[in-house]
């Protein structure tokens, strides 16, 4: 399973979102810190969720990492986020 499918279904079973965009960017990135042959090392991700109502910017990140995961995360080089309800 790629990285792009990974980080999808985490997110969609940790916050049921409305809407769910998971791009690999990693190809912009190509001569920059970072970048590894055959991409899934730049990622952004757009969430729409009802689980974020009442969290602030920092409380959103921390739950998406933490969904995630580690491991994941560490696999990672750029998560740019853009999360809202």
């Amino acid at each position: 399973m790629s990285v792009r499918d990974e980080i999808e279904n985490l997110l969609r079973n940790a916050f049921d979102p409305t809407e769910l965009e998971v791009v690999d960017d990693s190809e912009r990135h190509r001569g920059h810190s970072g970048f590894q042959e055959g991409g899934e090392s730049h990622f952004n991700v757009r969430i729409r969720s009802a689980h974020f109502k009442d969290q602030s910017r920092i409380a959103r990140h921390r739950a998406v990492h933490a969904a995630l995961g580690k491991d994941l995360v560490a696999r990672i080089h750029a998560l740019a986020l853009d999360l809202d309800v």
